[in-house]
């Protein structure tokens, strides 16, 4: 990898890190990016659908089913637009879970790009086996 990507990779995921701010969610804070052709198309961070009060937790602390992860908020917001994720990158604050790289991978999303794991790794064996790039950047300082 170029030092001119690493650092356009860095200045995506502080972006996908700021919009991850904005989740309600206490657990955690997720946010997404996706670019393609050097722009921004799509973003996202994970919470609650349309709607519905921006709780992700109920009283146990335990996720409600319905949150919805980053990725998959940054993905139907593409799919709303006139945009494809055909060939695009994925920025993600934390590495999808295997529903979500289902939905990365049948997007067409070529490369993710993450900082954090998820206490899974299927996802990020699935999107490998698919052919898609991925890139770990732990230890960076955003």
């Amino acid at each position: 990898m170029s030092s001119k990507q690493l650092k356009y990779d860095i200045a995506y995921l502080r972006m996908a890190r700021e919009w991850g701010k904005l989740s309600h969610c206490e657990r955690k804070q997720v946010g997404a990016i996706i670019v393609k052709d050097k722009m921004i198309i799509s973003d996202g961070y994970n919470g609650t659908p349309t709607g519905f009060e921006n709780v992700c937790e109920d009283d146990n602390g335990i996720t409600k089913w319905y949150v919805l992860h980053a990725e998959a908020n940054a993905i139907l917001k593409v799919a709303s637009s006139t945009q494809s994720c055909h060939g695009a990158t994925l920025y993600i604050t934390l590495s999808p879970c295997k529903d979500c790289s289902k939905l990365v991978h049948q997007a067409g999303i070529k490369r993710v790009v993450y900082t954090n794991s998820y206490k899974d790794l299927a996802g990020v064996e699935f999107l490998a086996k698919a052919g898609v790039e991925i890139v770990h950047l732990e230890d960076i300082d955003l």
